[in-house]
């Protein structure tokens, strides 16, 4: 090989390693500034702890501030939009959940595309939902719920946190595929929802464990089951709905996202960190608290996720006819 041929050869090699390095650079010095983490739901909800649980320990580990964004209103719409208009930079970020999802479907003219202005990054957590009564409600079993449901055609109600919540849908599967209609009534917020529980005045409610665990413990509520395709460690002893009704599963997840564009170095960053933190004793004790478990994956892992579940509730909400408030 001649010398000219040899010279040649290593200037097109480290021409071709040239595009490598800033992307290189900007992962390894990301972030460099404090990084916004929007939340659409309000303050003190499942969505909003885990965004401040994942902020604090990104902050601890990367150096630098990560602060919690509340933009509610407009059923998660507000919030997702700023996040899917922010720039693509890595430092606006966004605590996607079920709802978002739901969203897609639910509501026709979003100035946004949840699958396609922001981009998974990491999932944290899938929360079970469980089916629960007033103690008055004469059915100790999903079968004997389902023959009193069809006994009293109009005249059971169902709570959820409003039209399009996580528990809503999960209520409308449940008949779907029980071949059951309950009276739908929606309030503002879970809390709401599960205080008409507990004062008897709507029958059944699929909440949350999170958010309705002590009532549980307290024997306040009677739980049916679990909507998850296994059952929890919080109520081991709880059927799941799947073992009465084959296929059936409900979730509400939480996980990361960006808006579209951004840097995949900064992305894959963000998820092995955030694995990482799945994977500490305290985050992990965190989060199953929380209603968990927590969850290790990809960011391909958590948009596969992310389809499915767009697909399944799309289907569920032309059955059940629901629309946006």
């Amino acid at each position: 090989m001649t010398l000219r041929r040899r010279r040649f050869l290593q200037i097109s090699a480290a021409g071709m390693a040239l595009p490598t390095l800033p992307r290189l650079a900007r992962a390894e010095t990301y972030p460099s500034r404090t990084v916004r983490i929007i939340v659409a739901t309000s303050a003190g909800g499942t969505t909003d702890i885990v965004a401040r649980l994942l902020g604090q320990w990104l902050a601890d580990k990367l150096g630098q501030s990560f602060i919690v964004e509340n933009r509610t209103g407009g059923g998660n719409n507000i919030g997702t939009e700023a996040a899917a208009r922010s720039p693509a930079d890595g430092y606006t970020l966004f605590m996607a959940n079920t709802v978002n999802a739901i969203n897609t479907t639910l509501y026709k003219n979003l100035n946004y595309n949840f699958t396609t202005d922001l981009v998974p990054v990491a999932i944290v957590m899938r929360s079970p939902v469980i089916m629960q009564v007033h103690p008055s409600v004469p059915a100790k079993t999903v079968p004997e719920f389902i023959a009193y449901a069809k006994a009293n055609p109009g005249k059971v109600n169902m709570g959820s946190g409003g039209v399009g919540a996580t528990g809503h849908m999960a209520g409308e599967l449940f008949q779907l595929m029980a071949g059951i209609k309950l009276v739908h009534v929606p309030y503002r917020g879970e809390s709401l929802a599960l205080t008409d529980l507990l004062g008897g005045q709507v029958q059944v409610v699929f909440a949350t464990a999170g958010s309705s665990i002590q009532y549980i413990k307290a024997d306040k509520l009677r739980p049916l089951a679990v909507t998850t395709t296994e059952r929890i460690a919080l109520l081991p002893d709880l059927p799941t709905l799947k073992e009465y009704l084959p296929g059936y599963e409900a979730s509400s997840w939480n996980g990361l996202t960006a808006p579209k564009n951004t840097p995949p170095e900064i992305i894959e960053k963000l998820n092995r960190e955030i694995n990482t933190a799945m994977a500490d004793p305290k985050i992990k004790f965190r989060i199953v608290d929380l209603g968990g478990p927590p969850i290790i994956g990809s960011p391909a892992d958590f948009g596969k996720i992310i389809a499915e579940d767009t697909a399944k509730w799309a289907k569920v909400i032309q059955f059940s006819g629901a629309k946006a408030e």
